[in-house]
């Protein structure tokens, strides 16, 4: 079996800014992870310092869904023992390298970042967000270069994020490694760059719509189905659904969010079912909405199942232990390479001053 060492590199993780997870995190990224944990030496990132952006008054609830997002992982089958668990708080490296990452990005393409003026207005912040909101998405770069990974799995609302990310590194590795403005990006390394360009890896669906029918399925806005919920409350959220169409012998919007949730959670599993479900529904050919809602419920149920069976034995006397004591277990391996990142950008900016032994990664600073 290829050794972890020589595997290439993949880095990704969520927000605990909600106790658990929900269905678009699950078919935008954590299918993938599930997926590639055996090809890639993978780490997952808790971003609980992040969660400090909207959170900022309420530490006990960053707490409890740190460790909510550690249960949710196991539950879904993400393995400590084939991946590493990373919590941000506990990488002092990831600080440092956001600082100096913040000197490489202008401040106007900051905050000209899709994705953080989408949540500045989804989540209603106005002009009243602290300076650490935008900071946050120079801090993700951090996140990632941190680890210097191939791969970043990120669903389609995170490429802007990685882009940004790619930016950084790029021009780091212009600026203090003396690579090329001319080398491709896949060459940097080879050329004497410290990180690699990564990219992103988008999940089977790029964009789950929530429940609501126009936004994108998100933890703050009600309209998510979360990975622990029990079957009812699935059936009785999948219900809220509407269409607009008011007939089973009405022809129906073949992309309509019904339609969209069929391909992805039906389709998933019996892609003739779906296809089936897609032509009648088109054709008004007798499927009613309610019909489609009940099949649809059946096929969400029989995915999380088995993740809600694991995540209420997490949920019970030693689940938090057993959130703490995975938590701990990945903080010495992620701070290694972090470390050993840190140093070796420090390096390269002359900013390597003070002896500084990374040992368990082979290296020594200079006196």
């Amino acid at each position: 079996m290829t050794t972890a060492a020589h595997k290439p590199r993949i880095l990704t993780g969520d927000t605990p800014t909600h106790t658990g997870l929900h269905l678009g995190h699950y078919v935008g990224s954590l299918e993938n992870r599930l997926r590639l944990q055996d090809q890639y030496d993978c780490y997952f990132l808790i971003a609980n310092v992040h969660a400090f952006t909207t959170l900022a008054d309420k530490p006990a609830d960053v707490r409890a869904n740190t460790i909510g997002i550690v249960k949710d992982w196991l539950a879904v089958g993400l393995d400590p023992d084939r991946s590493t668990f990373v919590l941000q708080s506990e990488i002092p490296a990831i600080a440092e390298l956001t600082f100096l990452f913040a000197m490489l990005i202008p401040f106007n393409k900051v905050m000209r970042n899709p994705t953080l003026k989408t949540e500045i207005e989804t989540k209603g912040l106005g002009e009243s967000y602290p300076f650490g909101f935008p900071m946050y998405a120079v801090g993700q770069c951090a996140d990632i270069l941190a680890f210097r990974p191939d791969l970043v799995p990120v669903g389609e609302d995170q490429q802007a994020h990685i882009e940004m990310c790619r930016d950084v590194a790029l021009k780091f590795n212009q600026m203090y490694c003396g690579v090329g403005n001319r080398v491709e990006p896949q060459d940097h390394q080879k050329a004497g760059g410290l990180f690699p360009i990564p990219q992103a890896k988008v999940g089977r669906v790029a964009r789950l719509v929530g429940l609501d029918g126009v936004n994108k399925m998100s933890k703050s806005l009600n309209n998510a189905i979360f990975l622990y919920d029990d079957a009812k409350t699935v059936q009785k959220k999948l219900n809220r659904i509407t269409t607009g169409r008011q007939s089973p012998t009405e022809p129906g919007n073949p992309d309509n969010i019904l339609m969209q949730y069929v391909d992805a959670f039906i389709g998933a599993a019996d892609p003739a079912r779906a296809a089936e479900i897609r032509r009648r529904y088109a054709a008004g050919d007798n499927i009613g909405d309610g019909h489609v809602k009940a099949e649809l419920g059946e096929a969400v149920n029989r995915l999380l199942d088995p993740m809600r069976a694991r995540r209420a034995e997490l949920d019970g006397p030693r689940g938090d232990d057993i959130a703490l004591s995975v938590i701990r277990a990945g903080i010495h391996k992620a701070n290694a390479v972090a470390e050993e990142t840190l140093y070796r950008a420090k390096q390269a900016m002359k900013l390597d001053f003070g002896a500084r032994a990374l040992a368990s990664q082979g290296y020594q600073s200079r006196d």
